[in-house]
């Protein structure tokens, strides 16, 4: 009886830490069932996330690129209903122009911040435009020849009495003008003369006017307008007609030093007769910036 008492015991502990190993391992398995459920629940937030940057990283990027293909195409393009001269004269200063006009003369390029910028004196059939500053790059500056003829969006300015086109943008068209130099000596002395601003023009027999130089001494032109510069800065000269002296220039981006028209000022002398052309430029009145002189 006692061997089967413990027997049975004996059966009775076995039978309990079956139970108790039975109920140790069921959570353990459920840990790796929900650690494997966090696991795919974790990477399909990532995956999703992922996707969601990508997707979202996707949309910036075309959509930079759509602003930069429009700004780019609208930095190219001349907007605009083409005006004539006489609708150019009569906008307000600081609004909106286009026109089409030829380039007669390139003052010179430059780059600032990466940027080229061109100044061009240009002429149509009805009448003459000096555009400032334009947003031009040296392989289009290259292409504007003497004649090329060009659509110019831009705002109508003022500075110092020069009417002017800035802000401008422009493109090539077919076509081609060269203007013939309109003769306004006669016109020097007249308030109608403005109607010519920028244009190409001529004086003829014009009489050169002693000028003071830096030391108050007679001079027939100076190195910049007080007698101050040095030989490649801007020449200023005076000459008269019909008992009047005007202050005429050779601007040094349009015809440097070993230009003729430099040269040919160089060597005037007071009491010179002088034919001349160039273009009308204004600063507080008539300032012509010349091209060519011959001597009489």
């Amino acid at each position: 009886m006692k061997k089967k008492t413990i027997a049975t015991l004996f059966t009775l502990v076995l039978a309990f830490s079956a139970v108790g190993c039975g109920a140790k391992s069921e959570p353990a398995t459920e840990t790796a069932a929900e650690a494997e459920t966090t696991e795919d629940a974790a990477t399909e937030e990532s995956t999703e996330e992922a996707t969601a940057e990508a997707s979202e990283e996707t949309t910036e990027e075309t959509a930079e690129e759509a602003t930069e293909e429009a700004a780019t195409e609208e930095s190219t393009e001349a907007t605009g209903d083409v005006m004539t001269h006489a609708d150019y004269v009569a906008a307000d200063l600081d609004s909106e122009v286009t026109v089409e006009t030829y380039v007669q003369a390139k003052q010179g390029w430059w780059e600032n911040e990466g940027v080229g910028n061109a100044t061009f004196y240009t002429q149509a059939e009805d009448g003459a435009y000096f555009i400032y500053n334009m947003p031009c790059s040296q392989e289009e500056y290259d292409k504007l020849e003497a004649g090329t003829k060009i659509k110019v969006t831009g705002y109508k300015s003022e500075w110092s009495g020069e009417v002017e086109i800035t802000d401008a943008k422009f493109e090539i068209e077919d076509g081609n003008y060269v203007a013939e130099a309109t003769d306004v000596t006669s016109m020097l002395a007249d308030d109608s003369i403005i109607d010519h601003q920028n244009e190409y023009v001529a004086f003829t027999d014009m009489v050169v006017e002693a000028s003071k130089d830096a030391d108050g001494n007679d001079a027939a032109f100076l190195y910049n307008y007080d007698g101050s510069g040095s030989q490649g800065d801007d020449l200023y000269f005076n000459v008269s007609a019909d008992g009047k002296t005007y202050t005429f220039t050779v601007e040094s981006y349009l015809c440097d030093k070993d230009s003729d028209v430099y040269k040919a000022v160089e060597n005037l002398k007071v009491g010179d007769t002088v034919d001349m052309k160039g273009f009308l430029y204004w600063y507080e009145g008539v300032n012509p910036h010349i091209t060519e002189v011959t001597v009489k």
